[in-house]
């Protein structure tokens, strides 16, 4: 698994344990907890928090993009992996440097976390959000 692969790993299952425990837990402490756990011996543990911190401060913004690009879906009636997967990819389309991280390889990443974490259609309906969302800002 790639650096940059497990860093989104650890930041999505940091975010899991934050929506899903909600003020009893701290993200940041979550997060150490989880790059000690998950990731020993990765060299750069700064885009796990990156990516996990940015959502967090950015999830208001993120949460209504997903409730427009999803209308049938109310946020919290999105599976609590998933959920967290979009977050994931909205902010790294939308927030991110460009030529870091180009928008099909954010999507990409997106997909394989929903395969690698999600349910049975966890992908396509990944797919399907992120691409209506890269669609809209695209043009």
């Amino acid at each position: 698994m790639g650096s940059r692969h497990l860093s989104r790993s650890i930041a999505m299952q940091s975010l899991y344990e934050k929506d899903f425990m909600g003020d009893k837990v701290d993200l940041e402490e979550v997060l150490e907890r989880n790059i000690r756990e998950f990731g020993p011996g990765l060299e750069d543990t700064d885009f796990a928090r990156k990516l996990a911190l940015g959502v967090a401060e950015n999830m208001d913004k993120i949460d209504k993009i997903i409730e427009k690009a999803a209308p049938e879906w109310p946020i919290e009636q999105i599976n609590i992996v998933d959920r967290n997967v979009l977050r994931i990819g909205l902010y790294e389309l939308i927030y991110s440097n460009k030529e870091e991280v180009p928008p099909k390889v954010a999507i990409n990443e997106a997909i394989e976390l929903a395969k690698m974490f999600g349910g049975e259609s966890s992908g396509k309906f990944i797919n399907g959000v992120l691409g209506t969302v890269f669609k809209q800002i695209s043009n």
